[in-house]
């Protein structure tokens, strides 16, 4: 969109478990010991004979430590090389086909620091909080129906519902379309609407910027992605 102004939001220029180890206690048995001298003193704190379960970490550590995981894995194998790719995009386009994805989009933001985070020799700073963080955006909407009516984009725009900005940290971010298509439909359709987005936004957001185009169902299902970066 070279005569439209990028976004209002301006900064957009530029989200394991625990393991707990439980004690065995061994009963004396030698000697002819018999009875309750031969039982354990206490039961586990999870109930008579049982175990305590053990708690979860949240949805944005285990992202975290799963992009850490990764991060760390491509700096053994790339080292500087592999950290300056990473660090500036890389980790970014990476967390969209990242595996597993039901851990990564716990919250992508937290896997995509974390992957940054692990290319290099520093310790991890996980985060404290969530650090995905999704901002519908009406205005976009508005605009870019405004523009395919004069663009010969009016298909696009019909099946256009709603346009949410996926931040993933201060300067990285997706471009979430949501649509009237469905998972296996309109394959040209869905190609065709990223084009026609992709061509009214074009992308420039300036140095060390990289931004995902996701197209999705009305559930939030991916049906495409496109990659863009400066």
């Amino acid at each position: 969109m070279a005569t439209t102004p990028h976004p209002s939001t301006g900064s957009i220029g530029r989200a394991r478990a625990l393991g707990l180890v439980v004690g065995a206690c061994l009963a004396a048995t030698a000697c002819g010991f018999t009875g309750d001298s031969a039982r354990p003193s206490a039961a586990p704190s999870g109930g008579p004979g049982r175990p305590a379960a053990s708690t979860p970490a949240p949805g944005y550590r285990q992202a975290y430590d799963a992009g850490f995981a990764v991060g760390k894995r491509l700096f053994e194998d790339g080292g500087k090389g592999s950290a300056v790719r990473e660090v500036n995009g890389g980790c970014v386009r990476r967390s969209l086909t990242a595996k597993p994805t039901t851990v990564v989009d716990l919250d992508r933001g937290a896997w995509v620091l974390g992957c940054k985070q692990g290319n290099g020799n520093s310790a991890p700073h996980p985060p404290s909080g969530p650090v995905t963080r999704r901002e519908p955006d009406a205005d976009l909407l508005h605009r870019f129906g405004s523009w395919a009516r004069n663009n010969k984009a009016e298909d696009s725009a019909r099946h256009l519902t709603g346009v949410t900005l996926v931040h993933l940290d201060a300067d990285e971010y997706d471009v979430e379309l949501t649509t009237t298509y469905t998972a296996g439909a309109e394959g040209p359709g869905v190609r065709g609407l990223a084009r026609d987005f992709a061509r009214w936004w074009d992308g420039d957001d300036g140095d060390g910027t990289a931004w995902n185009l996701v197209v999705a169902d009305t559930d939030g299902q991916r049906l495409a992605v496109g990659l863009f970066a400066p």
